[in-house]
């Protein structure tokens, strides 16, 4: 809940009272604006890097059977991560992040592209639906997990909530995702694409309509300085039918959550667990 209007004619006796809180506050943002302004900078250098689809790797062929009676190592058995980017972006955002998951997590990532003229979150959600099909064919697995950035996130969610995606779907991370809305950047309303992600569109009431028997996970990263998620509780899942996480990040903004290396590796906790509905919704503290 945005509450800085409410409190304007108060601020200088807050001042008063807790300056260093205050001063704490401003010293988090500026560092958070900074690092955001590193990001931008430097994903625009890659941007042009994942304009092109992903090149697909060859599935690891079936190996023979063991002789009985030969100890063999325990393989981890996880479904192929699919990452999906945000609003006018492209997989490059994932750099990082992909090489996190494949080196730690073990699981076979693959990013994908949506193209930047998409004009209707529907449209896209199906589109993403064959490519869920063409990797579980290819891979031979049954189920993937998905991580989507932002708009990402929210496409994906549709997918699953709307579209029977939760048949496909084992766990779905959204990082900065408008779940319910959000009022940022109103000069942007001219894209009908922003329109379906402001709070009370069509898109956004289909999503708030009960869905008995989801079976996907659902685990949310929201921060507390995200300029674009307004108000940024937004960016949290509140559903009763949903089996969802919410992990409220602390101290960056919206282009750090799919880049900083503390929210990489709760991403890959996310991931390995099991029931990550049962853990009570917690907090990550980046800077």
């Amino acid at each position: 809940m945005k509450v800085t209007g409410v409190l304007e004619p108060f601020l200088p006796f807050c001042r008063r009272l807790a300056p260093g809180r205050i001063a704490g506050l401003s010293l988090a943002l500026l560092k958070s604006t900074a690092l955001e302004a590193a990001i931008l900078a430097g994903h625009l250098l890659l941007y042009p890097t994942g304009l092109t689809p992903e090149r697909r790797p060859p599935v690891p062929p079936v190996l023979p059977a063991e002789p009985e009676g030969t100890a063999r190592l325990p393989v981890r058995a996880a479904p192929p991560v699919v990452l999906l980017h945000g609003f006018i972006d492209n997989r490059s955002v994932f750099v990082l992040l992909r090489r996190t998951l494949a080196q730690h997590g073990g699981q076979r990532v693959e990013s994908l592209n949506y193209s930047p003229l998409t004009c209707d979150i529907r449209t896209a959600a199906e589109l993403l639906g064959r490519h869920i099909e063409e990797i579980c064919e290819r891979t031979g697995s049954g189920r993937v997990d998905i991580v989507g950035h932002s708009l990402g996130g929210l496409i994906a969610r549709y997918y699953v909530q709307c579209l029977g995606g939760d048949l496909r779907v084992r766990t779905l991370v959204t990082l900065g995702t408008p779940h319910a809305g959000t009022r940022a950047v109103p000069l942007a309303d001219a894209h009908p694409i922003v329109r379906q992600m402001r709070p009370g569109s069509r898109v956004i009431e289909e999503l708030a309509r009960p869905a008995p028997g989801c079976r996907t996970r659902f685990v949310s990263f929201w921060s507390d300085l995200d300029s674009v998620m307004e108000p940024v509780e937004t960016a949290s899942i509140d559903h009763p039918d949903l089996m969802a996480t919410n992990v409220r990040v602390t101290g960056i903004g919206h282009l750090a959550l799919p880049v900083h290396p503390a929210v990489a590796t709760g991403i890959r906790q996310a991931l390995d667990e099991t029931h990550p509905q049962e853990r009570a919704a917690g907090g990550l503290t980046v800077a």
